[in-house]
């Protein structure tokens, strides 16, 4: 008889034992002839060499599961134990990563496709489109994959805190409690790929950085996936400033939509003329999101096309108006 030891470090040992134990229980009826005792992230095993060695790479392929799907039941313990394929393992089309609970987030129009290929082509990206197209959603699910995949050391997500109608210093609380609510979006998408504990872990460890825009100032972002939530609320100044940020093995993507700048009429926006001025540099791609890529509720597609249809109005009376003085 000898003894092993096991850590489980790339779960949450409460997702993997499951409620009241019940995964680790059926994980000890399975392996009868061997002595388990499992204490937060550390399993001791005792037993026969063989058996050892079974179940340590059984162990393996079910916190690997966990990890990747977000979720662990005890029909995928017992099909990974007995080597036999269960269907919840089968990829599933343009997959990108499993969010909480084990929901598939996948690309699901041609242009949130085309944004994966464009990430996995290019280092700078610049996504626009209306609201509800999932280029940010999208954006921060390809960050979170290359996390988990090992390919970056952090995630840095950013927005300007522009107002849309509120004023900033009317907001309660210290300067932290006025920001959060311009990088809420930002926390609920996280939120949906990363389960809470693992999230709050990550935070803590500067794995995952949530700031606003003036706070990058003087950074180099290396081995890292940045985000630029927004963007079409930059000054020129302020884009230029976050571009050059950008760092060794690192990937940036830029998102935004035109259509809804909030920034004075005097002040032009800095997405837009990013855009213009390096739309011949090698080494950045551009998606461009439409209505039909919006998948939020059907009437939200409405909504945009309804606005569109009213501000050409408004620019046809105004020119005519134009016209006539």
């Amino acid at each position: 008889m000898i003894e092993r030891i096991y850590i489980l470090e790339s779960v949450d040992p409460v997702a993997f034992y499951g409620v009241n134990n019940v995964h680790m229980q059926l994980i000890k009826t399975l392996f009868p002839k061997l002595r388990i005792v499992a204490r937060g992230n550390v399993m001791k095993i005792i037993g026969d060499e063989d058996e050892l060695d079974i179940f340590i790479k059984k162990v393996r392929e079910i916190e690997e599961y966990c990890e990747e799907y977000n979720a662990l039941t005890e029909e995928v313990i017992v099909d990974i134990v007995k080597g036999n394929p269960s269907a919840a393992m089968k990829k599933q089309d343009n997959l990108i990563i499993h969010g909480v609970g084990g929901r598939p987030v996948t690309a699901r129009s041609a242009n949130q496709q085309k944004l994966v290929k464009s990430f996995e082509e290019n280092d700078l990206i610049f996504a626009i489109g209306p609201a509800g197209s999932g280029k940010t959603f999208v954006a921060i699910a390809l960050a979170v994959r290359a996390l988990k995949n090992k390919q970056v050391r952090k995630i840095i997500l950013s927005r300007p805190a522009v107002e849309a109608g509120e004023k900033l210093g009317f907001l309660p609380g210290e300067m932290k409690d006025k920001l959060d609510p311009y990088l809420q979006p930002l926390y609920d998408a996280l939120l949906e790929m990363i389960p809470t504990a693992k999230l709050k872990e990550y935070m803590e460890n500067s794995v995952i950085q949530i700031a606003p825009l003036a706070f990058m100032r003087g950074r180099t972002l290396n081995d890292a996936v940045i985000i630029l939530d927004e963007a079409q609320n930059t000054t020129p100044h302020q884009i230029k400033m976050f571009l050059t940020r950008l760092g060794l093995r690192a990937k940036m993507i830029v998102t935004g939509d035109i259509t809804q700048i909030d920034l004075p009429p005097s002040m032009n926006s800095g997405l837009v003329e990013a855009v213009r001025i390096l739309s011949r540099v090698h080494g950045i791609g551009k998606v461009a999101f439409t209505k039909k890529d919006i998948v939020r509720h059907k009437l939200v597609r409405h909504i945009v096309d309804a606005y569109e249809k009213h501000d050409e109005r408004r620019i046809v009376r105004e020119t005519k108006s134009t016209t006539k003085a």
